[in-house]
């Protein structure tokens, strides 16, 4: 038994309780160190039953993925036991048997080659998975080949008519390296299971258009006899040293871009930075270990479910979201000394490479739309990767984090018919202005009918306008979802700013309290003078207060009862979603019209009061009074939310079906 094996032997020993047999000391994140005279490298006792929490991973290709750069010290130390390579071929000069799981000590090809991108791949990956996971790799590759080596229909024809040194390669694997890939891969199957393959090669067909065809011969014939689904098991394609980087095969970079067209399963994994070697060919040792790494990256986002979050520009990566709620920011900024992201009450450093390329991840945030802001250099911007929003009284960036299947009622479904959100411009004589509201037509309304409609006057809360509730809140995909499943009446919607896009700053020297009854207080003259008579005469609507609602969020929500408690004459539907109504005396407030509880309940037929669970607004507390005083008030708690866009959603969504019933 080798040094190296024994001083392991004597660790186990050691830790006592730790750890009750070998095969439990393997399971440990064991990190071990090995020299080049060490060549039990890697000896470990033998997987004898199968294990879900081992995931493998089958590589192939030509000399960059067989590793031709030399193995460094570095490269040999602090190895986890958790990492492990079978011996595709006997390796004379280690000890190592074909078909023998050993700890991933370079080389994993063959017995004399060098640095693999499926090192560092397979080193990114335990040290990002939990503890209970390890990683196992299947190294099959051979320099110098065309990818129709590995198409078992030509693999003859290819090895007859190369040169003897690629003769002698092809040999170690019996001649037939598909077959002998596919025997191994069988086999690691009893003890884990394949969750990806890694592929890089190319050089030898450098430009060759119908690549990515050939390669899906060789991807699919491996999903086939393996078992496999493409869903399950992503082929990861490594590109060639770059133009950039001096590459002399980089023309093949634009066929590999293409193959996902191919092969919709196929994610490119870019080199560009990777440093190269003299031959222009393959990577230096550095140039592996990057690449590896990438590999791992993207291998850990598809099994986190990472994707590109919805609010993220056409044409950006970042920021994207994972099935955990983290999510991840990329910005380049060269030139910043100090960059960080500023989402949900904490503000995260981004760390820089080389490049000045800045990226961080997050913690897990709650679903739903949040607001954030870049700081640079402690100047607040926005992302430039990012949809922007009007919040926070300003542009800022917004990133949704996404709900499962419960979310779907504010998602545009296909077979829905889409209603229309359009940018009116209208005058209001009461404050001598032009201003903006965005009306809500439903799908209905643009087929050639004389129908008329109700009315629903939504509000968004401080520091938002207008475009809130249409772009923040999807209102139109809520709407139109649930006039599809007939669970709410078509009806216009009209949104405007409410005069509280800029925050509450009372002015200096007057009292805060007459000041904050003054913030937004001018809307309400617009409304009645002009926003109503303005939508009245452009839009089918009907004109009764029997067909006219309003309801608003925070502030929007005091707005709404500031405008319809004072003209009861005027409305009939009444919502407050998160309402910023503090410090309401319920008996006296809007000159007592909650004292006589008949003439209300005859003249207001729902009123709706609605809020977070992880808010602390007091509406409960206030529908529980209304409810003492014989008020006909209806609650509704959106669990587990706060102040925040999907707590509105939800409002709106159970607020809808409720109003202008027959």
């Amino acid at each position: 038994m080798k040094k190296a094996f024994l001083m392991m032997l004597m660790a186990l020993f050691a830790i006592g309780t730790k750890a009750q047999n070998v095969s439990d000391f393997y399971t440990q994140n064991t990190v071990l160190n090995y020299s080049d005279g060490d060549k039990a490298a890697g000896e470990i006792p033998q997987p004898t039953q199968f294990d879900p929490n081992f995931h493998i991973y089958l590589c192939f290709g030509q000399s960059n993925m067989e590793g031709n750069a030399k193995i460094e010290p570095q490269d040999r130390k602090g190895i986890s036991t958790r990492f492990r390579m079978m011996a595709a071929v006997d390796m004379p000069n280690t000890g190592r048997k074909k078909g023998q799981w050993y700890a991933a000590v370079p080389p994993l090809c063959r017995a004399w080659t060098g640095l693999t991108p499926a090192d560092y791949f397979g080193r990114t990956m335990v040290e990002n998975l939990p503890d209970s996971i390890k990683v196992g790799v299947i190294n099959v590759s051979v320099g110098g080949c065309s990818i129709d080596l590995f198409d078992e229909d030509k693999t003859e024809g290819v090895i007859a008519k190369s040169a003897d040194w690629f003769k002698g390669f092809c040999k170690d694997y019996d001649n037939q390296p598909f077959r002998r890939l596919m025997e191994l891969a069988k086999q690691a199957q009893k003890v884990g299971v394949i969750k990806g393959i890694l592929l890089h090669q190319g050089c030898t067909d450098n430009g060759q258009q119908d690549w990515p065809r050939r390669v899906k011969l060789v991807y699919d014939r491996m999903l086939k006899e393996l078992g496999l689904n493409a869903a399950d098991v992503p082929l990861l394609v490594g590109e060639l040293m770059t133009k950039e980087d001096g590459g002399c095969c980089y023309a093949h970079n634009a066929v590999i871009a293409g193959i996902q067209s191919t092969i919709p399963t196929a994610h490119v994994i870019p080199s560009l930075g990777c440093p190269g070697a003299k031959d222009k060919l393959h990577f230096t040792a550095e140039g592996y270990r990057i690449l590896g790494r990438r590999y791992a990256n993207k291998m850990l986002a598809l099994l986190r479910g990472v994707r590109t979050a919805e609010t993220t520009i056409d044409g950006a990566e970042y920021p994207v979201v994972d099935n955990e709620g983290h999510a991840y920011f990329r910005v380049k900024a060269p030139h910043v000394w100090r960059l960080q992201v500023d989402i949900c009450g904490k503000k995260y450093d981004m760390d820089r490479d080389r490049d000045g390329v800045w990226t961080v991840k997050t913690d897990p945030l709650p679903v739903g739309f949040h607001y954030y802001f870049l700081l640079v250099d402690g100047l607040s911007v926005v992302d430039p990767n990012t949809t922007t929003y009007f919040g926070c009284s300003r542009l800022a960036g917004g990133i949704e984090i996404p709900e499962g299947k419960e979310g779907d009622y504010y998602r545009p479904q296909q077979g829905v018919a889409k209603g229309q959100v359009r940018s009116c411009q209208y005058y209001a004589k009461s404050t001598s202005q032009w201003r903006r509201a965005m009306v809500y037509t439903p799908a209905e309304y643009e087929q050639g009918n004389k129908k008329k409609y109700p009315v629903l006057y939504l509000q968004h809360g401080m520091g938002e306008d207008e475009t809130g509730w249409s772009t923040q809140g999807k209102m139109q995909n809520i709407l139109d979802n649930l006039i599809a499943q007939k669970k709410c009446v078509p009806m216009i919607v009209v949104m405007e700013s409410g005069d509280v896009r800029a925050g509450f700053s009372p002015r200096k020297g007057h009292n805060v309290e007459a000041e904050r009854s003054l913030y937004g207080a001018s809307f309400q003259k617009v409304l009645f003078n002009d926003l109503i008579p303005y939508v009245e005469s452009t839009f089918r609507c009907y004109t009764d207060r029997s067909h006219r609602a309003m309801a608003g969020l925070s502030w929007g929500g005091k707005q709404t009862f500031d405008a319809t408690l004072q003209h009861l004459d005027m409305f009939s539907y009444i919502g407050t979603f998160s309402g910023a109504l503090f410090g309401v005396d319920l008996k006296t407030c809007y000159n007592g019209v909650f004292t006589d509880a008949k003439k209300f309940n005859n003249q207001v037929k729902y009123l709706f009061l609605g809020c977070g669970s992880e808010e602390n607004f007091g509406t409960k507390k206030m529908c529980d009074g209304l409810k003492e005083m014989g008020i006909n008030a209806h609650f509704y708690m959106s669990q587990g939310t706060a102040h925040e866009w999907l707590t509105w959603r939800r409002c709106l969504n159970e607020f809808l079906p409720n109003i202008f019933k027959k």
